[in-house]
């Protein structure tokens, strides 16, 4: 059988399968679901855990001689076999086969590996699994479904986010669910369980600097350079690394171009709002920026966080403090008067 892993901890509770194989690229999801099955396990008694990492040159007759092993120390056991390739291979396929077909009844087998290929997932060694045991296939999150992840996440710890607190963390994270999770559980070490909206999430993401990254974008949308400028000699002067604020400078220029494309080709910005997670607050300051800026000014700033991202890596021995002062003095030019609704 197929399992999502929303669904994994239901079947866990209904008993447990012989063979497990859990699979994906998304790494918080996998370790979580194997450490679900891991865990389940020890509920059933298999108290003895063999790990087996399935490498270069590894021997995949031990497997086999593991199942017809006798346990040593308890009679339910977990034969855990990491493939860390994704590719058992012919011998790998064929011993899991050979397992799979008088597997040790005191024994449950868990084998963890990254994303499969469709190729893979036809393989004989796969149908067997599927057919003897269950498949967790574990995915990335998609952006716009972000925030609803990182709520329910929250509230199963005690945690009732805002939305607008959940899409800044969204943000905050790019798609990161174990940096998400890592954040949630600052959260929940420093203000305990209850709700929580934008500021107690801005100031937890952001440390304890006097200023913060968000405060600078929020500066640069307004066009209010003399803030921004201050702000960004007060980052500076805290140390705050460079290579963050470009990533929140350059995620804002880069969504200001795609509203301003939308703009120009007299298309609806809710797509593009939708796209980038914007909330509904954020919504009317980006539009104004846009507003007053052309196109070809994103498109040449676009380029400028290019040779920022150069400056900081030492490529061009220009200070890139200043470069983003220059991008951030950039974004109130080029004043335009006409409107688009958002």
């Amino acid at each position: 059988m197929k399992l999502r892993p929303e669904q994994l901890h239901q079947h866990l509770r209904n008993g447990l399968s012989p063979v497990y194989l859990v699979t994906g690229d998304e790494p918080l999801q996998l370790l979580e679901a194997a450490d679900d099955i891991r865990r389940s396990a020890r509920e059933h008694g298999y108290s003895e855990r063999q790990v087996m990492e399935a490498g270069t040159g590894f021997d995949w007759n031990s497997l086999g001689q593991e199942a017809d092993a006798l346990s040593l120390f308890a009679e339910l056991r977990v034969l855990d076999l990491r493939i860390p390739s994704g590719k058992p291979g012919r011998e790998g396929g064929q011993a899991i086969c050979d397992y799979l077909e008088r597997p040790a009844d005191d024994t449950l087998l868990l084998v963890t590996m990254p994303k499969l290929d469709a190729s893979q997932q036809r393989s004989k060694w796969f149908r067997a699994i599927e057919n003897k045991g269950a498949v967790i296939q574990v995915w990335p999150v998609p952006a716009a479904q972000m925030p609803g992840w990182i709520k329910n996440r929250a509230q199963h710890h005690g945690l009732q986010l805002s939305f607008d607190a959940a899409q800044l963390l969204a943000q905050h994270t790019e798609g990161n669910l174990l940096a998400a999770a890592q954040e949630l559980d600052k959260l929940r070490l420093n203000h305990g369980v209850g709700n929580l909206g934008v500021d107690q999430v801005m100031a937890s993401v952001s440390g304890h600097a006097h200023y913060t990254v968000f405060e600078l974008v929020d500066a640069a949308l307004a066009g209010n350079a003399a803030r921004a400028v201050r702000i960004i000699r007060s980052l500076r002067a805290e140390g705050t690394p460079q290579p963050v604020v470009l990533w929140a400078l350059g995620r804002e220029i880069r969504l200001l171009t795609e509203v301003a494309e939308a703009m120009q080709l007299r298309q609806p910005l809710a797509a593009v709002f939708k796209k980038h997670g914007v909330w509904q607050k954020r919504q009317q300051p980006v539009t104004d920026c846009a507003h007053r800026n052309s196109l070809a000014s994103f498109h040449r700033l676009v380029s400028l966080l290019a040779r920022i991202d150069d400056a900081i890596k030492g490529g061009s021995g220009i200070d890139p403090w200043t470069m983003i002062e220059q991008a951030v003095l950039r974004l109130r030019r080029h004043q335009r008067s006409a409107r688009h609704p958002v």
